[in-house]
């Protein structure tokens, strides 16, 4: 009896003692006998760092799987100011104000005639990289000849890093076709306008437009100074009597806007010409003083219904003439010179947020009057975007910077003018190979 009662007190110690290694354990070796190292020892740290990479893994799926915000994409219009803003910020002030003019390769480069781009064109484009140029009948020889020049033109602004250029023509069809009436490049000779309004019929304007577009595209022209907007109010006038689609403002409107979308349509910027309309003169501002008595309750009735409705359906060129509106402006002062009929009723009253172009500086009404520095100034001031062919460019160009760097002329001005023109120039359907040089 006491044998058995000892082995019992025996048989119960083994158990508490085992117990009691178990409790130590903290019962880890039935719950996790796979996490006892080797040796028969507990990795306690190994164990918490196991169990927090468990954690972590855990949070890395949980976050992945919850959907993560995209930002919402760029509309066509933020990204296209920024790329304006980004090419005006890299932009000297003497890049700036080369963009505001428009002239000829002879005043670009010095030389008497121009028909190819060479050497002289690439330095002179490094030196004054102007915002276009603009061709007469003496650069035009054959379609070879002037696809080359035009190509060499754009290849020179792309080496110079400088937005591409505004490669212009006056091809109206009819009288004034620079291209067209030499046999050479065998297009299609278009009437006089005025015949083409004679008969009514808007289908054949726009084909006018797209036969026109399609040849000044195809040689490398991407800026057609037309169509003529002119109302012809004026009887007696005979500087856009034939250029003119007629006396009737609407039909005149619908007209030249079907010009217009038939060059657009070919990759050819149109420009509506001549703001605030030269058809209510009987002078020639070419040779001097023109000059219409009308109020502009009158014009807005007549002259003025062509640019409006061409502002209304979006045009990016409007070509200001230097016919004095004396009645409006209380001074004889040129609408291209005039900060009223350019800021305040072109801009403002008729809501144009497109380019502002002046007529040739050159022509009599403006060089008889004013240096070629006063009226590229007066020109800014009052709102213009772009100076076609100053009487003299080099002048015209130094007076500008000058004005600026003295403060006359401010250069948020002047950016003004150039985001207009670079947006013009981003556009790829009008610069499809080089947007921006």
């Amino acid at each position: 009896m006491g044998k058995k009662i000892a082995v019992g007190i025996l048989l119960t110690g083994i158990l508490v003692i085992i117990a009691a290694v178990a409790l130590r354990a903290g019962g880890k070796f039935l719950a996790r006998p796979e996490t006892i190292s080797e040796g028969g020892q507990e990795p306690v740290v190994q164990e918490r760092q196991e169990e927090e990479s468990v954690v972590q893994e855990e949070e890395t799926i949980v976050q992945e799987s919850e959907p993560v915000a995209a930002e919402p994409e760029k509309s066509e219009e933020e990204l296209l100011q920024e790329q304006i803003e980004a090419t005006l910020a890299n932009m000297t002030l003497e890049e700036k104000v080369a963009q505001l003019f428009v002239v000829t390769p002879e005043a670009l480069t010095g030389y008497e005639t121009v028909t190819a781009a060479g050497d002289a064109t690439r330095e002179a484009i490094q030196a004054y990289p102007v915002g276009g140029l603009i061709y007469f009948q003496k650069n035009l020889q054959s379609p070879g000849q002037v696809k080359e020049m035009l190509a060499n033109t754009r290849l020179y602004y792309k080496e110079a890093g400088c937005p591409a250029p505004f490669l212009s023509v006056d091809e109206e069809g009819g009288s004034v076709s620079r291209i067209a009436k030499q046999s050479a490049f065998g297009a299609e000779r278009m009437p006089d306008m005025r015949v083409i309004g004679e008969n009514g019929n808007l289908k054949e304007a726009n084909r006018v437009g797209t036969v026109i577009g399609s040849y000044l595209s195809e040689l490398g022209f991407n800026l057609d100074f037309a169509p003529v907007a002119d109302v012809l109010t004026n009887s007696e006038n005979e500087v856009v009597k034939k250029r003119s689609f007629g006396s009737d403002p609407e039909l005149v409107a619908e007209m030249s806007m079907a010009v217009a979308w038939g060059l657009e349509s070919q990759g050819v910027y149109a420009s509506l010409k001549h703001y605030p309309g030269h058809g209510a003169t009987k002078s020639d501002s070419h040779k001097g003083y023109a000059y219409t008595d009308k109020t502009l309750e009158e014009l807005l009735d007549a002259e003025l219904i062509p640019f409006q409705k061409g502002i209304e359906e979006g045009i990016q060129f409007i070509m200001v003439a230097h016919i004095c509106v004396p009645t409006i402006t209380e001074e004889s002062i040129p609408c291209s010179l005039s900060k009223q009929m350019i800021t305040e009723v072109l801009r403002e009253q008729l809501g144009y947020e497109g380019i502002v172009i002046t007529d040739a500086l050159n022509m009599g009404a403006i060089s008889q009057e004013y240096s070629a520095q006063e009226a590229s100034k007066k020109a800014l001031e009052a709102g213009v975007d772009l100076l076609l062919m100053p009487a003299d460019f080099t002048s015209a160009y130094e007076g500008i910077l000058t004005a600026v760097e003295s403060g006359e002329i401010t250069e948020e001005r002047i950016d003004a003018s150039v985001r207009r023109i670079l947006r013009a120039k981003y556009n790829k359907s009008f610069f499809p190979s080089h947007p921006i040089g």
